[in-house]
């Protein structure tokens, strides 16, 4: 397994605007489950609906994030993954706060569609974190190498 997450990291570290795709589709995603799907079939899930809007509120403004990263940058990419990468991890920190306070109302699906949701942003946010280091030690690596080439 973390032989894949090592080729997603370098790959994506490479091509970190692809990583604010995957973010803002995710987030589009999320969004669009917790405001149309689970919202109308709440029955079966039990979150509150006022608690479905506000997260997929939340998704919204992380899909916004991801979609401008992803046209307006053109460098300097690490700060605005673990800008994301932050705001993500509030998410679930958020998203499990409101498991245990709204436990008695949940149903095993609803707990376990937010459960899977967590562990699905936990992984991106690894993933994201990695990026952004990998990100930063090439660029003091290239910078070094520059400075030595310099120096000869």
């Amino acid at each position: 397994m973390m032989n894949t997450l090592d080729k997603i990291i370098e790959h994506l570290s490479l091509k970190p605007r692809t990583l604010f795709l995957i973010d803002s589709a995710g987030a589009l995603l999320t969004a669009f489950s917790l405001f149309v799907v689970l919202r109308n079939i709440n029955e079966y899930f039990g979150m509150p609906e006022t608690i479905l809007t506000y997260l997929s509120a939340m998704a919204a403004c992380l899909c916004i994030y991801s979609t401008t990263c992803f046209f307006k940058l053109k460098d300097n990419w690490a700060p605005f993954i673990i800008g994301i990468s932050i705001a993500n991890l509030l998410y679930c920190i958020i998203t499990v706060s409101l498991i245990i306070f709204y436990n008695p109302l949940l149903t095993t699906i609803g707990t376990t569609y937010f459960l899977l949701e967590i562990a699905i942003v936990c992984t991106l946010v690894y993933i994201e974190l990695n990026v952004a280091a990998t990100i930063k030690r090439n660029k003091t690596n290239s910078n070094r190498n520059n400075q030595q080439k310099t120096m000869l």
